[in-house]
């Protein structure tokens, strides 16, 4: 076995974390705290002498986000991240009212699941996921482009980013 049995990992962490490079990771760091209602781990908060950020984490569930500043010469490296809540509604509201821009609303999905996505002010890329027991899986609904909702919301957020 490669991977550490998520039993082993100290801090009964998870197996991967990820890890985003963005402008202002204070503000990432305050953005995901209030959203989600969670603590940063302030004993991993590693400033430089000026101010800047080469990493703090903040705790969602069992996984831990790192985030840093961006330094000269370095590239943003905001991440596409999923997370299960309870209500994607109120989570949209929530990250709506601090910056965020909702990508697609509150969607049933597959599995007895409801999806919704949202765009951080830092670039990040949002899956909120919430169960949703009993509900049937959705027919799919193809739009005029070609694609349906659940698809074609991603597809123009994604190509809103490129470069």
């Amino acid at each position: 076995m490669i991977l550490l049995p998520p039993e082993s990992v100290p801090g009964a962490g998870a197996v991967l974390n990820p890890f985003v490079i963005v402008d202002d990771a204070d503000g990432l760091v305050s953005f995901v705290t209030e959203v989600f209602g969670v603590a940063e781990s302030v004993e991993a908060r590693t400033p430089t002498p000026d101010g800047k950020l080469v990493h703090a984490q903040v705790r969602l569930g069992t996984v831990d986000l790192m985030l840093a500043d961006r330094l000269d010469g370095w590239p943003a490296r905001p991440g596409l991240l999923q997370v299960w809540v309870h209500d994607v509604a109120t989570v949209l509201e929530r990250a709506n009212a601090r910056g965020a821009a909702t990508v697609t609303e509150p969607t049933p999905f597959y599995g007895e699941t409801t999806l919704g996505r949202m765009l951080d002010r830092w670039q990040n890329l949002w899956w909120l996921w919430a169960p949703a027991p009993g509900q049937p899986d959705p027919t799919p609904n193809w739009d005029d482009d070609g694609s349906d909702t659940v698809f074609g919301t991603l597809d123009r957020a994604l190509r809103s980013l490129a470069t």
